[in-house]
C-alpha cells in the first residue's frame, strides 16, 4: 500500500535485519511499522536520541487498539507514547483503528488519557459481514475422582462435529485450556489417520516450542488447509490471514476475547464469519447438586454471545495499579536518561504520566523495595537512581522490552504430592474450597512467592463438577444471565441439545425462586447468588471467609459450608462494617504473583495490586447492603418487584 502510493514503509521489529533499521536511522521518513517490544528497545538502546529521531514524527496510529485496553501492555503502550511526548516537548495526533470497540469514549480516554473528550470519533457506516453462528450443547458423564474433568464421549462427539465441518479450510479451534488443547488436537489428528486423509490439524499453545508455534502459523497463510487448536496464543496479534470458521470450545473467557477471536472469519470480501460454538454441561443424576441444573456455563455463552451481537464488551478496570508494567517503566527511563530523580520519574509516569493510580506514597514504597532487591541504587551525591546489579542484569536480558509475561498457574499440592496446574482466576483463601479433578478439596495454604496451593480433601459432599470457563465476569455478562434466566426468548442459533439445556435451567431458577431470594439452602450448604461481576463476588468470598466460613467460588454465586441463617447473619454483619481495603481483603490470597515482574515487590505491594485489579469492594458492599435491606433480586436488578 504504501509502495503504491509513493510513502516508504518500514518495518522495525526482531527479525529485521540491522543493515535495514541502520538506513532508517540515517535516512527517516515514511511510515514506521513498530512494536510496543521494538520501540522500548529503541528507548533503552538509543535514548539520548530520542528527540532528534521523534521529533519529525507527525501522527501516531495504534492498530487494534481493542487489544490493548485494560492490558498490561496496554498500559506500556500508554507509557512509550506519553514519553515519546516528554522527548520531543509536544504531543502530536494520535489515531486509533479497531473494529471491536463498544464504548467509543472510554476507547478515546485510553488512547488520549485525561484528554478522551477532545477525540474525533469516526464510525463506519458499513454494513458488518454476514455471522453465521451456531451453539451446540452436550452432556457429558460425572467423572470419577480418577478421570478427566470430561469423559470421553462428549468431547469424541465435539472432535466428530469440528472433523467434519472443518476439513478443507482454515480454522482456528479455541479450548479454555492447554490440555483441553492437546486433548482435542489428539482427537483430531487420530479421525484423520482413521479416514486416511491428511491430518490438518495441530496444537498451538504457549507451552509450545517456538519453532512449532512459527511453523503452525506460517502453515496457516499456506494454500494448504490447516486448524489450529489453540488457547489465546492465536486470539490476536499473528499474522495468519483470513480464517473460516472460528470455533470456541467452553464458554468464552469474555465478550471482548470472543469478538477478536471472532475477527479471524470472514475477512475476506463477500465472506461471511463463521463461529460454532461447543457448550458441556453434566449429566444430572443422583449426585447433582442444585446449582447444576442451572446450566450455567450453556447461560453465560448465551449471555456473552447476545452482549456481542448488541457489541457491548467489558471496559478495563480503571482501578487497577499495574505495578509489574511500572517497575519496567522505571528501567526503561532510567537507561534512557542515564539516571533520574524519584520526584521526576513519579511525574513523567504517575502524575501526569499512565500509571496515575500510583499515589506517591505508593510510589515511594515501590522504589524502596526496587533498592531492597538491588534492582535499583541512589547516587550519594544528588540521590539520582540509577540501576543496581540486579537491575543491569533484568534491563541486559531480550525479555524485559516485554510488558507481559506467560501465564502463570498454581501447582496443586496434597500430602507432598503434585496434582497438576491450574491458572487461578478468582481469589483463593486458606478455608475455601475449590475443585480440581472431579474431586472436592480444601485450601489449607497459599503461597503465591512459589505458586503452590496445599489442599486436602473435602470431608463433606459430594465433589462437584468442573463449572463454566474463561475469565473474569462483568457485571453486565452476570445481569445478562440474571435476565436471560427470567426471559421466555429462545435464540434462534441454539440446537436442539443446547435448547434443552437452556429450558432445564430457566426451570431450575424458578424452582430455587431466584427472583426473589439471593440464598438457597442445599445438602447442608447456603447458595449465594449475588448476581454481582467476579470482582465484586471475590471481595464478598474473602469476607465471608474471613468471618470464619468455609467457601466455594462457583463463577457466579458461592458454596457456603453453613445454614442459610448463619450465613446472613454474616452477610448483614459485613454489611454494617465500613467497606474494608481493597489490600486489607487481598491479604488472604497470599501475595499472588501473576505478572512479569511481580517477583520483585514485597507482600505489601503484591496485596494492593491484587485489591485493585481482582476486588470490587464497593460494588460487593453495596450488594452486601441491599442484600441486608431484604430486597428481592429482581427489584435490584430489574427495577420492579
Amino acid at each position: 500500500m504504501g509502495e503504491v502510493a509513493g510513502v516508504p514503509v518500514q518495518r522495525w521489529h526482531g527479525d529485521v535485519p540491522q543493515s535495514r533499521k541502520k538506513a532508517a536511522l540515517r535516512d527517516p521518513g515514511g511510515i514506521l511499522l513498530i512494536t510496543p517490544e521494538s520501540l522500548e528497545a529503541l528507548f533503552l538502546r538509543r535514548g539520548l536520541e530520542m528527540p532528534s529521531l521523534f521529533g519529525p514524527l507527525e501522527y501516531v496510529v495504534v492498530d487494534e487498539l481493542h487489544a490493548f485496553i485494560g492490558t498490561e501492555r496496554g498500559r506500556q503502550v500508554q507509557s512509550l507514547l506519553h514519553r515519546i511526548d516528554l522527548a520531543t516537548r509536544r504531543s502530536r495526533p494520535r489515531i486509533a483503528l479497531s473494529a471491536t470497540l463498544g464504548d467509543m469514549r472510554m476507547a478515546a480516554e485510553f488512547l488520549r488519557p485525561r484528554a478522551g473528550e477532545l477525540a474525533k470519533i469516526v464510525e463506519s457506516e458499513a454494513a458488518e459481514a454476514e455471522l453465521r453462528l451456531q451453539l451446540k450443547g452436550y452432556i457429558h458423564q460425572r467423572p470419577s475422582k480418577d478421570e478427566d474433568d470430561v469423559q470421553p464421549g462428549a468431547l469424541e462427539a465435539i472432535a466428530d462435529h469440528l472433523f467434519q465441518h472443518l476439513r478443507g479450510h482454515d480454522n482456528l479451534v479455541f479450548a479454555n485450556s492447554r490440555n483441553r488443547v492437546e486433548e482435542l488436537a489428539d482427537r483430531l489428528r487420530r479421525l484423520s489417520v482413521d479416514h486416511r486423509v491428511p491430518v490438518e490439524f495441530f496444537p498451538h499453545h504457549g507451552n509450545l516450542s517456538k519453532e512449532l508455534r512459527e511453523q503452525l502459523e506460517a502453515a496457516l497463510k499456506s494454500p494448504r488447509p490447516v486448524t489450529a487448536v489453540c488457547t489465546s496464543t492465536l486470539e490476536l496479534g499473528i499474522d495468519i490471514g483470513s480464517i473460516h470458521t472460528v470455533a470456541q470450545v467452553g464458554p468464552p473467557p469474555s465478550v471482548a476475547s470472543l469478538r477478536q477471536r471472532l475477527g479471524r472469519s470472514g475477512r475476506r470480501e463477500g465472506e461471511a464469519a463463521v463461529l460454532r460454538l461447543y457448550v458441556l454441561e453434566t449429566a444430572l443424576d443422583r449426585d447433582a447438586t442444585a446449582d447444576e441444573p442451572l446450566r450455567i456455563g450453556l447461560v453465560q455463552t448465551v449471555a456473552m454471545v447476545d452482549l456481542l451481537l448488541n457489541r457491548w464488551y467489558e471496559p478495563p478496570r480503571r482501578e487497577a495499579l499495574h505495578l509489574s508494567t511500572l517497575v519496567q517503566q522505571v528501567l526503561s527511563v532510567i537507561v534512557q536518561h542515564g539516571g533520574a530523580r524519584a520526584d521526576q520519574l513519579y511525574h513523567a509516569l504517575c502524575d501526569r504520566g499512565p500509571f496515575r493510580s500510583v499515589d506517591a506514597s505508593t510510589f515511594s514504597h515501590l522504589l524502596r523495595q526496587l533498592g531492597h532487591e538491588s534492582v535499583l541504587q541512589q547516587s550519594a551525591g544528588d540521590g539520582t537512581l540509577l540501576l543496581g546489579p540486579a537491575g543491569e542484569r533484568l534491563v541486559g536480558h531480550f525479555t524485559f522490552y516485554a510488558a507481559f509475561d506467560s501465564e502463570e498457574e498454581y501447582r496443586l499440592v496434597h500430602a507432598g504430592k503434585s496434582l497438576g496446574t491450574l491458572p487461578i482466576l478468582y481469589a483463593v483463601a486458606p478455608g475455601m474450597h475449590l475443585v480440581f479433578a472431579g474431586q472436592r478439596w480444601r485450601v489449607l495454604e497459599v503461597n503465591g512467592r512459589e505458586n503452590r496451593i496445599s489442599v486436602e480433601p473435602s470431608p463433606a459432599g459430594t465433589p462437584p463438577s468442573f463449572g463454566g470457563g474463561g475469565g473474569l465476569l462483568d457485571e453486565q455478562v452476570v445481569r445478562t444471565m440474571f435476565h436471560l434466566y427470567r426471559s421466555e426468548k429462545i435464540p434462534v442459533y441454539l440446537d436442539a441439545e443446547a435448547r434443552t439445556l437452556l429450558a432445564e435451567g430457566r426451570g431450575q431458577f424458578g424452582e430455587l425462586a431466584l427472583s426473589a431470594q439471593w440464598t438457597v439452602e442445599s445438602g447442608g450448604q447456603t447458595l449465594l447468588f449475588p448476581w454481582v461481576g467476579s470482582t465484586a463476588l471475590n471481595a464478598i468470598a474473602l469476607g465471608l471467609t474471613e468471618s470464619g466460613l468455609q467457601v466455594e467460588n462457583k463463577r457466579i454465586h458461592l458454596a457456603v459450608d453453613a445454614p442459610v441463617a448463619l450465613v446472613k447473619s454474616h452477610l448483614a454483619t459485613m454489611a454494617a462494617a465500613p467497606p474494608p481495603a481493597p489490600e486489607v481483603l487481598a491479604a488472604a490470597t497470599g501475595a499472588q504473583e501473576t505478572e512479569k515482574h511481580h517477583s520483585l515487590l514485597d507482600d505489601a505491594l503484591l496485596y494492593l495490586e491484587y485489591g485493585y485489579s481482582k476486588l470490587d469492594v464497593s460494588a460487593a458492599w453495596s450488594r452486601l447492603s441491599q442484600i441486608a435491606d431484604s430486597s428481592s433480586p429482581a427489584a435490584i436488578l430489574s427495577g420492579v418487584d
